[in-house]
């Protein structure tokens, strides 16, 4: 079967499919949406960060510090009557100062808007959509109980170690362990006086897409002595959010994030982006695969469609404002709260254009092939090589004036040995001859016009130029009488006698080129230079190569001949003087 452009793009769309439902190019998929989808946009001065900072450890001293610094802390965002209060660190067990303990336990049980953290340990293989937690670490149990709510901080990373999703929550022993950044929401809600909105759509396992707002940095950041000094006064978290987390790099709490990959964001400033786009309202879920298969197929059926239809350079401008207007339209659909999976229709587009171009370079080397294993037969390889350069306009219907050398040979006897031979043998005994006329011809970069029955007609000087085409054309003629000798000699012990070549050679002005009409045309030559050969052809006698005068002025130095005086031909009113070719000197 014949490999059509079809069956590529059909194939690499198969591909893509499978690649999306395996998520195989979900990396690719993944740095597309972060370039094209994800946008900064302005921040919700609700949300405050206190920053745990190289600045307030060496105010403090190493970490961890007395936990009745934390207890302070509490006091004084209570009495400046933030909404919300949610430590990004964790206390999992009480330390060596029961005194400081128990002081951050009577401050959070005071506030009454204390969330702390709690970290599922998961384990590194999970089944589809059910993610097995092997332990807990929760705050100390009086720290726990004092606490207005608890979450989970558990960091959630692509295959490229990139934060893009958040989990909402996971079941351990029977309980629902919601997340620290849902949590703290449903907090600020109720302090607030409201009901929590719709849950955000999760994946199987139960993530939801994280729509950031700001980049590295862009939350404000307000040094954990500062309030503790007092330089920021209490008033100033009046009904916020207020998330208390690590800044400082010895912590290891950053990861890198949509908008800046390169540049990692500490733990806390993802909980705020999550908070931040829970109480906007601003999720986004992915389209469904097979939906996204959908829009690869009508893409492929368009890349397809505009490649078989335009040239080349069109076909890649319209496929490449396809790519534009797909990715445009993702963008929108973004806005839209949807998720294109601009990562594998883009890449598939470009993927059509390179294999298209390979699959048309080795189309065009099969078409060279084709047409040159089929010219090859009637004309020697470097006139095929010229005429392939020429490309569209060595087909055009048209002629060129030259000189040009005409050579026609025709087997002499072959009419009788038709009559003892069977029609098998008739046809081998005629493909020898022919075989040997065409290599004679091609030997000496003739041109092989046609075969006539048994006879043949040649061309030198076209489409080639060639310095000495009448020498050649001479040439070409003795090598067929010297390589007939061997055949008549089969052919005599075979059938009792064999046959002969007769050959006329004239030289004159002709047009050559495609002779014809649009649908049907040969490359042949025309003119009375041709019809003159013809008649020399049919006055030589039976392995006699008979040449005009203008053939004999142009090689008489080289050759030896024998002059035949003058002879009438059919069309002609004046005689043409004729010599026999006997040999090459």
């Amino acid at each position: 079967m014949k490999i059509k452009l079809v069956h590529v793009i059909g194939l690499l769309t198969i591909f893509a499919c499978v690649f999306m439902y395996r998520g195989t190019l979900d990396s690719l998929d993944y740095y597309i949406q972060d370039r094209f989808l994800q946008k900064e946009k302005p921040i919700d001065t609700s949300i405050a960060i206190i920053a745990i900072d190289d600045e307030s450890i060496e105010a403090f001293g190493n970490w961890p510090w007395s936990r009745s610094a934390h207890a302070n802390l509490i006091h004084i965002l209570k009495e400046g009557n933030a909404a919300v209060v949610a430590f990004d660190v964790t206390f999992p067990a009480a330390s060596d100062d029961a005194t400081a303990d128990q002081e951050l336990v009577e401050a959070a049980a005071a506030a009454g808007n204390v969330v702390m953290p709690l970290y599922g340990t998961f384990a590194e293989t999970t089944a589809d959509g059910v993610i097995d937690v092997l332990a807990l670490s929760e705050p100390f149990a009086e720290l726990n109980d004092a606490s207005a709510a608890v979450g989970h901080i558990n960091t959630i990373v692509d295959r490229d170690r990139v934060v893009r999703k958040s989990l909402l929550s996971f079941e351990y022993e029977g309980r629902e362990i919601e997340s620290f950044s849902w949590s703290v929401y449903k907090l600020y809600k109720e302090r607030m006086g409201e009901e929590p909105d719709a849950v955000p759509p999760l994946d199987r396992f139960g993530r939801f897409h994280i729509s950031y707002s700001g980049s590295p940095g862009q939350y404000e950041a307000i040094p954990y002595w500062a309030v503790l000094s007092g330089d920021v006064p209490a008033d100033y978290f009046e009904n916020r959010i207020v998330l208390i987390g690590p800044y400082a790099p010895g912590f290891k709490d950053d990861y890198p994030t949509p908008l800046h990959v390169k540049s990692t964001m500490n733990g806390v400033e993802i909980h705020a982006n999550i908070i931040q786009a829970l109480l906007e309202g601003d999720f986004k879920r992915p389209i469904a695969w097979q939906w996204n298969a959908a829009i690869l197929l009508i893409s492929a059926i368009i890349a397809y469609l505009v490649f078989r239809r335009l040239k080349l350079l069109p076909a890649f401008a319209s496929v490449a404002g396809l790519a534009v207007l797909l990715a445009a339209s993702g963008i929108l659909l973004y806005q839209q709260g949807l998720i294109l999976s601009l990562g594998y229709v883009i890449p598939l587009l470009l993927v059509c254009c390179i294999v298209v171009i390979i699959f048309r370079y080795v189309q065009e080397l099969l078409e060279r092939k084709r047409v040159t294993d089929i010219f090859g037969r009637y004309v020697a390889p470097e006139v095929v090589s010229q005429i392939l350069k020429n490309g569209e306009e060595g087909l055009r219907l048209g002629g060129t004036r030259r000189e040009l050398t005409v050579l026609f040979v025709d087997i002499r006897g072959f009419t009788p040995l038709s009559e003892r031979a069977e029609p098998e043998e008739i046809v081998e005994i005629l493909n020898e001859y022919l075989d040997l006329t065409a290599n004679c011809i091609f030997q000496y970069d003739g041109t092989l016009d046609k075969f006539i029955g048994d006879a043949a007609m040649a061309i030198f000087n076209a489409p080639l130029l060639l310095n000495d085409h009448p020498m050649k054309a001479a040439e070409a003629a003795w090598a067929m009488k010297e390589g007939s000798i061997e055949l008549e000699r089969k052919l005599t012990e075979r059938f009792g006698f064999g046959v002969k070549f007769g050959i006329g050679i004239h030289t004159g002005p002709a047009v050559f080129g495609n002779i014809g009409s649009k649908t049907r045309m040969d490359y042949t030559a025309i003119g009375d230079t041709v019809n003159t050969a013809a008649r020399l052809e049919s006055n030589a006698k039976p392995g006699q190569i008979v040449i005009s005068e203008s053939v004999y002025e142009a090689v008489k130095d080289r050759v030896a001949v024998k002059p035949l005086g003058e002879i009438q031909v059919k069309g002609k009113e004046q005689g043409i003087i004729i010599y026999e070719l006997e040999g090459l000197m």
